[in-house]
């Protein structure tokens, strides 16, 4: 063998497969590291709650502490509550913000896209949008319990109007960023207003919208939980105005608990849908 064979670097393209292992192999390592002081800082927090709660540092009538929290929640799942069964609560709860969620996004987008397209719509209405913007949204909420009554509808309708605005936004502003030589290429190619909207706008624009998405759902139980607060006959809100009136303030953290994990498995089916929709950009990235 020739001494210039011996001292021959390594083919480029045999160095990849090193490099991107060693990649995932970071990455796997940063992401359980990640995991772990997340775990770690839970523990720490709930341990000084607890220890400051019982040695009656902060007032465990006010506070109560993590024990008596997971002590409630597990009265509810296992015995129900003074509303039925806790599951059922849930239900309904998640039923209210799903719809509302889901009407408020629909809206939202066709009024988004719709003003950021026609720019008369946008000079006529975009006032009156910024006037109801500006009404602080949770106010409504007692105002739609005295039209629709104590059922869902109201709850569906305060999730709504706190849905809409966000993801109107997103979808207006996704419809004006959208790159105006694709839209003139559709046009020279004779595409009508409807296939440019549908077949260029909207597709540009979803990034935007999923965006919204992430925040709306967790606007949508607030409404619902609200909307419960003030009146209803089921709902995890009304769990909490129960909880609050009998001074039940573990019940009350346990109903804050419960959301908090209803909003999570929710922001993660929003994140696994939204990276199965877009594996288009990692793909495209990666040439």
């Amino acid at each position: 063998m020739s001494p210039e064979a011996i001292s021959a670097p390594a083919p480029v393209d045999a160095l990849k497969p090193d490099r991107a292992h060693s990649r995932a192999r970071a990455a796997r390592r940063r992401k359980a590291v990640v995991t772990l002081a997340r775990v770690l800082l839970l523990v720490a927090v709930l341990g000084l709650w607890e220890a400051l709660s019982r040695n009656k540092v902060i007032d465990p009538f006010n506070f109560s502490m993590p024990s008596e929290i997971w002590d409630q929640i597990y009265t509810w799942v296992t015995h129900g509550t003074a509303l039925g069964s806790l599951g059922e609560q849930i239900w309904v709860t998640l039923q209210e913000a799903l719809f509302g969620w889901i009407l408020g996004v629909v809206t939202g987008v066709v009024f988004g896209i719709a003003l950021g397209r026609v720019a008369f719509l946008a000079d006529v209405l975009g006032p009156y949008i910024k006037v109801l913007n500006s009404i602080p949204r949770i106010v409504l909420a007692p105002i739609f319990v005295i039209w629709f009554g104590l059922g869902s509808a109201s709850k569906i309708a305060s999730a709504v109007v706190l849905v809409f605005f966000p993801v109107f936004f997103n979808a207006f502003q996704g419809a004006r960023e959208v790159d105006r030589n694709l839209v003139a290429n559709a046009r020279i190619l004779g595409a009508s207003n409807r296939r440019v909207t549908l077949q260029v706008v909207i597709p540009s624009a979803t990034s935007w919208i999923f965006t919204s998405l992430h925040v709306s759902f967790g606007f949508a139980l607030i409404g619902a939980i609200v909307g419960e607060y003030i009146g209803a006959t089921q709902g995890i809100g009304l769990l909490v105005a129960q909880s609050q009136g009998t001074f039940n303030s573990a019940g009350v953290y346990a109903a804050m608990v419960i959301l908090a994990v209803v909003a999570l498995v929710a922001e993660g089916l929003l994140t696994f849908a939204e990276r199965r929709i877009f594996r288009w950009k990692a793909s495209d990235s990666g040439h």
